[in-house]
């Protein structure tokens, strides 16, 4: 039988393969693309710097899952250190540990990205073919009340409490067991991740997976690549082993991921001729408000978000301050709010103080909730994907004024709404441990502070750095996903985002690559035909 799946210890180095097409990265960017490919009978070479874990992989310890499925073990950070970066680092990528939240495309990032960026052929009639495959597919469905764990219910009657809008939050998921170790990686494949759908169905097509495999540098010449490097992981020291192996491929595609992709091309030197590469960074900086109750709260058990607050994610004098880029026009809005869902290691991590205080939060841990604001980035205050003088990727995010009016807004509604929860105290997770008894006390955050560590932040929704677009002046790809001056080199994943996808854009990446897929399957064809 052929083999389909190789890991770091079938390499020998130096061997040298040939395929139609490579696609750097598996999470939901490039397994999407080389399912749809593969569907096509076109010959596919999925590559992956990180390993290979499957179910029986999965032993649900949050220390051990963090080394085997985050890259740098979660530990990396923005520029500052004030922002956690959460990305995958392991076959199926990031939709491995994430919480399985699947929206359509906000209507209004559509219309925003299509009349101001020009991008053509991703308008809604062209995205809800592959929304609604996708979602056959992995089995999206609203939460139903099953899935509802007790900080999930008392959001629930909070917002409802409060008229705030909320929703029932879309889940990719098949009979879940409501473990809570979505963030570990699903032992029982319930979450519908790339590594139980797309990726095997590629493989059943045809397609080869090179796990522990690095991509390195590409060959190409006149805008046109031929090929690529590619150097063998050392699983047990995550670094390369010094042996390598080359591809030669018709196309390839870049989908490492929005931390990522646009890194990987700035180390092929194009930031020359692409100076709009690595710019317009957004990542969906969250605030994280921690919450005492009198009762037994378990928040790691269950699914991480089955109820949604989507009251102040869109509001129009939000949307005016931005186009304004004037902080002083700023109300109120511009985030989701939704339960959060952590383990006891990344709570006493989140949780600040020393000593007693800590140790007062830590002791009655079941008891602790809370909530997380995933804040929609400002157009005019986007981030920056550099490469230092060391040759390693820095994420830089600076806090604009109206940026931080955002984040404080979103705390303080967090706030609100876990006292009207029933919890007796309230904790912004930051290094100044700001703590209310009671929601009288909010004038408290006037006190907060914006500087590195003021806030504990995560953000695993990265996008933009490989912007889409027409003008190579203000973008990197062009609306076939192809990178600008370049024949065959395509980009498809989150990285190519104009602004802030808003929502978890876990089915924006997909729908995307399945229409980059359709355009690199026309590129092969026609190339087969010229040939």
């Amino acid at each position: 039988m052929r083999k389909s799946i190789y890991e770091y210890s079938d390499y020998n180095g130096g061997e040298h393969f040939n395929t139609q097409v490579v696609v750097i990265g598996t999470g939901c960017g490039g397994a999407s693309v080389a399912k749809k490919l593969s569907d096509q009978g076109i010959d596919v070479i999925l590559l992956e710097q990180g390993g290979y874990y499957p179910s029986s992989k999965m032993d649900q310890n949050e220390l051990n899952m963090a080394g085997k499925l985050y890259g740098e073990r979660s530990f990396a950070t923005s520029h500052d250190a004030g922002n956690v970066l959460a990305y995958g680092n392991n076959v199926g990528g990031a939709s491995v540990h994430y919480w399985a939240d699947s929206y359509r495309t906000p209507p209004e990032k559509i219309q925003r990205w299509r009349d101001h960026f020009q991008i053509e052929g991703h308008d809604t009639e062209d995205l809800n073919p592959a929304f609604e495959e996708i979602e056959a597919e992995l089995n999206i469905h609203q939460a139903d009340d099953s899935l509802f764990n007790t900080m999930n219910s008392k959001l629930r009657s909070a917002t409802e409490a409060l008229n705030w809008h909320a929703h029932r939050v879309p889940q990719a998921r098949k009979n879940c067991l409501k473990s809570g170790h979505c963030m570990q990686g699903c032992r029982y494949d319930a979450k519908q991740s790339q590594l139980v759908t797309h990726i095997p169905k590629a493989l059943k097509n045809g397609a080869k997976l090179f796990a522990d495999a690095r991509a390195g540098k590409l060959i190409h010449s006149k805008g046109k690549v031929t090929g690529l490097e590619v150097g063998i992981m050392d699983r047990a020291s995550n670094k390369l082993s010094g042996k390598y192996f080359t591809i030669s491929a018709t196309s390839i595609v870049v989908a490492a991921g929005g931390f990522n992709s646009s890194f990987y091309l700035m180390q092929q030197t194009f930031a020359s001729t692409l100076p709009a590469l690595g710019k317009y960074f957004s990542m969906n900086p969250s605030t994280i408000v921690h919450a005492m109750f009198d009762e037994d709260i378990t928040q790691w058990r269950n699914i991480p978000a089955a109820w949604g607050v989507d009251e102040y994610r869109i509001r129009t004098h939000q949307i005016q301050a931005t186009k304004d880029q004037n902080a002083d026009n700023y109300t109120e809005g511009g985030y989701l709010l939704m339960p959060n869902q952590l383990h006891p290691a990344a709570l006493a991590a989140t949780i600040p103080g020393i000593g007693k205080d800590h140790r007062e939060w830590m002791k009655n841990l079941n008891q602790v909730g809370g909530t997380i604001a995933w804040m929609d980035d400002i157009e005019e205050e986007l981030g920056e994907i550099r490469v230092k003088d060391d040759g390693h990727r820095e994420v830089f995010y600076e806090y604009g004024p109206l940026t931080k009016k955002v984040l404080k807004d979103g705390i303080k509604k967090q706030v609100l709404v876990n006292f009207q929860a029933g919890a007796k105290k309230v904790l912004v997770a930051g290094i100044q441990a700001i703590t209310f008894e009671s929601a009288d006390q909010i004038d408290k955050l006037e006190e907060l502070k914006f500087e590195a560590g003021g806030l504990f932040m995560a953000s695993p929704h990265p996008g933009g750095g490989c912007r889409m677009g027409r003008s190579i002046e203000s973008s990197v790809v062009d609306s076939k996903h192809r990178v600008h001056g370049f024949e065959n080199l395509f980009v498809a994943d989150s990285s190519v985002f104009p602004t802030s996808s808003s929502l978890d854009p876990s089915l924006t990446i997909m729908a995307f690559s399945y229409i980059a897929a359709n355009h690199i399957a026309q590129y092969i064809n026609s190339s087969e035909v010229d040939a």
